[in-house]
């Protein structure tokens, strides 16, 4: 059994060395792990299958459909005018705006990399011509775009809902999000605005309750998406894949003849963007699961819950050896396998310790979409880079106070039940 852990867990190592996509990476290493133990080759079709046959699974294609249409039918655009006239007129207030656009959008889309494309494409050109540092306007944007992996709805809070066997539900892990979500914006907000004092940028014009309210009417209409979704789920009147199928349909309602900024002639292009994004989703969390099965198998889970045992039985010990681990691993793999992969393994030992599942999702989603932003895998990183016209060794230099922002967060998850937990026991 030792060798087999070994041939899993060194090939899977040893391909992303060599820098083979993940999901290939995870394919390969699983059929050499059967071979290698004799096992019959067609468990990798039957794995396969397995992991993406799921109706939860539906909700993901939905959602990003769902952002794709909001963010090319003027959503985007109106959030960041409404974003403005509430925040911009403190100091440093463009990046304000960044953080509260992302809130918002966050809460539509549910996916960190469409939040840097949208709101970055428009709000990093501006801040350069407003005098704002390059590495500031990237670093805000990156960071602030994991309130979308945190705030409902989140397609990874569902992979890892499924990952876990369906123990945790989707929407407790929806609700939970809320609170260390815009807590993340809070933090990075703060960060911020002692940077630009600290810089000297500028603000943009004074407060007008006229003008907040103007734009505010004009994006509540996009942002009812959002109010639909949640209520939905949490009155019981839809699941999350329900929810998400509504919210494609409303999505189109409101790009198509309230907002009027897409055509009908559009909807191809945009079903084509989200299926690119979506195949690769899917054949990630089906290349995942064969791996996760293995894991399990070859018992790796118990193991592991061994070894960190053996190091200590402290609770508070473990649960940061556990964040140093993920946040280490989120460096180098990106988010939809590492929840499938690490969900198995890392699930039975914070419970043996009295951690919620609902309490350690939101705590793996917040390591990884730090990982997000971290060189040499951070995905929001490249994108941040690539739409800002700059590089990872410049971005890099001055992200280490958002860095910190987002860990403080962290830890109040993981340390702080109620803080992730109080609205979903409120609620359910």
């Amino acid at each position: 059994m030792i060798e087999s852990e070994v041939v899993l867990l060194g090939s899977l190592l040893i391909l992303i060395l060599l820098k083979v996509p993940i999901a290939f990476a995870l394919m390969f290493s699983s059929i050499l792990t059967m071979f290698h133990m004799d096992l019959d080759i067609y468990l990798v079709t039957q794995r396969l299958v397995e992991g993406v046959r799921s109706v939860p699974l539906l909700a993901i294609p939905f959602f990003v459909m769902a952002g794709e249409i909001m963010a090319k039918g003027g959503l985007t655009r109106r959030l960041l005018t409404f974003s403005n006239a509430l925040i911009g007129h403190v100091q440093g207030g463009l990046a304000m705006v960044n953080v509260v656009a992302s809130m918002f959008f966050g809460g539509v889309s549910g996916s960190s990399v469409a939040d840097v494309s949208a709101i970055g494409s428009m709000l990093i050109p501006a801040m350069d011509e407003k005098g704002y540092d390059k590495d500031f306007s990237v670093n805000v944007t990156i960071t602030s775009s994991q309130q979308g992996i945190i705030i409902p709805p989140s397609h990874n809070a569902i992979i890892y809902s499924l990952a876990a066997g369906g123990v945790v539900s989707v929407r407790e892990l929806f609700m939970a999000g809320i609170i260390p979500g815009i807590s993340i914006g809070l933090a990075l907000m703060f960060v911020s605005y002692l940077i630009a004092r600290r810089r000297g940028y500028p603000t943009e014009d004074s407060f007008s309750i006229v003008r907040a309210f103007k734009t505010g009417s004009s994006a509540i209409v996009g942002l009812f998406a959002f109010l639909i979704i949640i209520g939905g789920i949490t009155f019981g009147i839809f699941t999350a894949t329900e929810a998400s199928a509504v919210a494609v349909v409303y999505a189109l309602f409101v790009a198509l003849f309230v907002y009027k900024e897409i055509k009908i002639d559009d909807i191809y292009d945009i079903l084509i963007d989200s299926i690119k994004t979506i195949t690769i989703v899917m054949f990630l969390i089906g290349s995942a699961n064969i791996y996760g099965w293995l894991l399990s198998f070859l018992r790796v889970p118990g193991n592991v819950t061994e070894f960190l045992i053996g190091i200590s039985d402290h609770r508070i010990v473990v649960f940061l050896l556990i964040n140093l681990f993920l946040l280490l691993l989120g460096t180098i793999m990106d988010m939809a396998p590492l929840i499938v992969i690490t969900t198995p393994i890392l699930l039975p030992v914070v419970t043996e310790f009295g951690m919620s599942p609902v309490q350690f999702g939101i705590m793996l989603l917040l390591n990884l979409g730090i990982g997000l932003c971290t060189p040499p895998v951070g995905t929001a990183l490249f994108v941040g880079t690539s739409v800002g016209e700059t590089t990872i060794e410049n971005v890099v230099k001055g992200i280490w106070p958002f860095y910190l922002a987002m860990i403080v967060v962290l830890l109040l998850t993981t340390f702080v039940p109620q803080f992730s937990l109080l609205i979903p026991n409120l609620l359910f």
